[in-house]
């Protein structure tokens, strides 16, 4: 078995504060700082530095973690190579993702997986994609999908692996007695002059809106705020301003709004990827959740 003291410090690198990482890891500060100064007493190594209310990881800590990532990814095919000398049927798999993706890939890809594995327990939470690899390393969840940030994992990071779902246009969403609804489709030029409902909480979402605007030649005017797409659709519905929606974002259908479609030469998309801790997508739990997730998004991209 890997000393778990080793993950705690690997959590500790993800989060960068003692509380944050015993937050993440469901322990008390003083825990977390007792494992540490025992790992590093007994490594005869300084591991940590104070920087302000901070610690910064030594050199040696670095070293340390190096090793600690190989150590962990080499753990979880071993975990896997041992669970397939059982039948794979029963177990666990936990599944984090955005809420759109939720909605529309997660939640059908459970259901298939609950016909398919009655024995197999699957459980869902809502997380933004900036939480997917301190999720992933603290073990409380197994797969993420997620919209990659700059907070997300790199695609070469060594911990864990990734593969892209779906690439998800975005829609104009604009009341329905709009101009705008009336062509059938849109250029995101020609809402240069309009209010928007932007989503500054929703740190993804937001950036490509401002993202494509601006590639599209102008800054776009946000006029009100709302980061739920229930909201969203209900600020658009009366009038306060246009916004830009995922294709997959569930909207309340009693709301007068209208999905238009963008063409030309701006059309943001944003992709969708799953992504588990190095080596456990042989696990078979984690095989299953994945190849149902796979599974559901082929639908829905020959679904249009």
């Amino acid at each position: 078995m890997i000393d778990p003291r080793l993950q705690t410090l690997r959590v500790l690198r993800e989060r960068g504060t003692v509380t944050a990482a015993a937050e993440a890891l469901h322990l008390t500060p003083s825990t977390v700082s007792q494992q540490l100064r025992g790992l590093a007493r007994d490594l005869d190594l300084v591991l940590l530095e104070a920087q302000g209310r901070r610690v910064r990881l030594t050199p040696a800590a670095r070293t340390l973690l190096d090793h600690a990532d190989r150590l962990h990814a080499l753990w979880e095919r071993a975990e896997a190579d041992l669970a397939a000398h059982r039948d794979g049927t029963s177990g666990e798999v936990r599944i984090a993702a955005v809420s759109s993706a939720l909605a529309a890939l997660v939640a059908p890809a459970a259901a298939r997986l609950r016909a398919e594995h009655p024995r197999l327990t699957v459980r869902l939470v809502e997380k933004e994609s900036d939480d997917a690899a301190p999720l992933l390393l603290a073990h409380t969840v197994d797969i993420t999908v997620i919209i990659p940030t700059e907070r997300s994992p790199a695609p070469d990071d060594a911990r864990f692996a990734q593969w892209p779902l779906l690439d998800e246009p975005q829609d104009l969403l604009v009341p329905v007695a709009h101009p705008l609804a009336a062509g059938g489709t849109a250029r995101l030029a020609d809402a240069a002059r309009e209010p928007w409902i932007g989503s500054p909480d929703r740190s993804d979402q937001h950036r490509l809106m401002l993202t494509a605007c601006a590639a599209a030649g102008y800054a776009p005017h946000i006029a009100h705020e709302a980061n739920e797409w229930f909201a969203v659709s209900a600020l658009v519905a009366q009038g306060f301003g246009i916004g830009l929606v995922p294709r997959l974002a569930p909207l309340p259908p009693e709301d007068e709004v209208v999905r238009v479609p963008l063409r030309g030469e701006v059309i943001p998309s944003r992709r969708i990827i799953a992504c588990v801790r190095r080596g456990s997508h042989r696990q078979p739990p984690v095989a299953h959740g994945l190849t149902a997730l796979r599974d559901t998004a082929a639908n829905r991209h020959e679904q249009g």
